[in-house]
């Protein structure tokens, strides 16, 4: 079992950054996929971004070059640094985590926190 716990949500203006954390505990960390999912208000659940054992990484084309994952295998944790941000990023956003590659679908994985909302004013 990993029990994932997400932090750094909040409400920011348009253009602002946040920086949101998922510190892992449970099993052994270093050898699975974390990820980023965000769900907005009557909207289905999207995949932002995830990063492998080996530290490559995915991100969905509306975030790439705002936002970067990295991961701390020391402190089992997994960052999302979100910049330039605007309204349209505002949803609830999740840490996942998975055994192996990445996958975009989050059906496939394994292990997921509670959620840090991030509003974004215009």
């Amino acid at each position: 079992q990993v029990q994932l716990v997400e932090s750094g949500g909040g409400l920011v203006q348009a253009g602002g950054s946040l920086r949101l954390s998922c510190v892992a505990s449970g099993r052994t960390f270093g050898s699975t996929a974390m990820g980023w999912f965000r769900q907005a208000p009557g909207k289905e659940g999207e995949f932002v971004a995830a990063i492998r054992w080996s530290a490559s990484t995915v991100y969905t084309d509306s975030v790439k070059g705002r936002f970067t994952i990295s991961r701390d295998n020391a402190k089992k944790s997994v960052y999302l640094q979100m910049n330039s941000l605007k309204p349209e990023d505002t949803a609830v956003y999740y840490c996942a985590a998975r055994e192996g590659v990445i996958d975009v679908n989050s059906d496939s994985w394994d292990y997921w926190g509670q959620g840090t909302q991030v509003t974004v004013s215009s």
